[in-house]
C-alpha cells in the first residue's frame, strides 16, 4: 500500500516525463514556411522575408507559379508542400492569397497567413471583389490580345511599388510575369480559411487591393491578428519585411496552440 508521500512522489515524476497537463499542452512552434508571390512578380520578391526566416531557424520554401490559371498555381504550390517534413504555414501575397485559400485545404497546412492579399468565399473571385472595393491603380492594368495580363511599366512603381528606390521598381516594372487573366476571374470552390486559423497584414497605402477589401477579408476569415501597417503599399512584402516576418512568426507559434 503507497504512502502519501509516495503518491506525491509518484505524481512528481509523470509530470517531469510528459504525462502533466501543462506540458502535454505545450507543442514547439511549426517551422516550415512556404511563400506563394502575387500576380505580375515572382518568388524573388520574398528575398528580404526568406533571409530572416532562415536566420531565426526556419524551413522556407518559395514556390514559383506559372501564373497561367488558378488551378495550376494551386497545384504548384501543392508540389512544394508535399516536399515539407510537417507542418505548414502558407503564406500568400495578393493573387497568392486565393492560391492559398484553395491550396489551404492541404492536410499539413497549420495556418494561413495573408499579405495584402485575397481571400474570397465559395463561388467569389478575384475581379469581382475588386469591383466591389475599387483599388486606386486597378485602370493600369492592360490585357494582351491572347488574354494575359500586365500593369503598365509607365505607371508601375506608382501603383505597384511607390516606395521601392526606383531603380528596383522599374526593374520590376519590365521583368513582369504575364498572369493570365482567368485567374482572377476563376470562382473558389473550398476556401480553407473557413477551417484554418488565419493571420492577415493590410497594407493601407495598397493601389492595387482595396485595403478596405483587405479588412473585410481579415474579419470574414477571423483574423487572430491582423496588422495594418502605415503607408505600405502593394509591394509590402518588400518594403517591410520585418513586419512581414512578425506576423509570420506569430503564425508558427499560434497555429500549433488551440484557439
Amino acid at each position: 500500500m503507497r504512502t502519501l508521500p509516495n503518491l506525491l512522489v509518484a505524481a512528481a515524476t509523470a509530470v517531469a516525463i510528459g504525462g502533466g497537463t501543462a506540458q502535454a499542452s505545450t507543442t514547439p512552434p511549426i517551422r516550415n514556411v512556404v511563400l506563394v508571390h502575387g500576380a505580375f512578380v515572382d518568388g524573388s520578391g520574398w528575398r528580404a522575408v526568406y533571409d530572416v526566416l532562415e536566420g531565426d531557424g526556419y524551413n522556407v520554401s518559395i514556390v514559383e507559379e506559372p501564373l497561367t490559371g488558378l488551378a495550376d498555381d494551386v497545384a504548384a504550390t501543392r508540389r512544394v508542400i508535399d516536399q515539407q517534413d510537417g507542418p505548414v504555414i502558407l503564406v500568400g501575397h495578393s493573387h497568392g492569397g486565393a492560391v492559398i485559400t484553395e491550396a489551404g485545404n492541404d492536410p499539413h497546412v497549420a495556418g494561413l497567413v495573408y499579405i495584402a492579399a485575397h481571400a474570397p468565399d465559395v463561388g467569389e473571385t478575384e475581379s469581382a471583389n475588386d469591383r466591389h472595393y475599387p483599388a486606386i491603380g486597378r485602370d493600369a492594368v492592360i490585357k494582351t490580345a491572347d488574354g494575359y495580363v500586365y500593369i503598365d511599366p509607365k505607371r508601375f512603381r506608382a501603383e505597384f511599388a511607390p516606395d521601392l528606390p526606383a531603380p528596383d521598381a522599374e526593374f520590376e516594372a519590365h521583368s513582369q510575369g504575364l498572369t493570365a487573366a482567368r485567374v482572377f476571374t476563376t470562382p473558389i470552390v473550398d476556401p480553407a480559411w473557413k477551417t484554418k486559423p488565419v493571420w492577415y497584414m493590410v497594407a493601407k497605402a495598397d493601389h492595387i487591393i482595396s485595403p478596405d477589401l483587405q479588412r473585410m477579408y481579415a474579419v470574414r476569415a477571423h483574423s487572430r491578428e491582423t496588422r495594418e501597417v502605415e503607408g505600405a503599399s502593394h509591394s509590402v512584402y518588400r518594403t517591410d519585411p520585418a513586419e512581414v516576418v512578425g506576423l509570420i512568426e506569430a503564425a508558427t507559434g499560434g497555429a500549433s496552440e488551440r484557439p
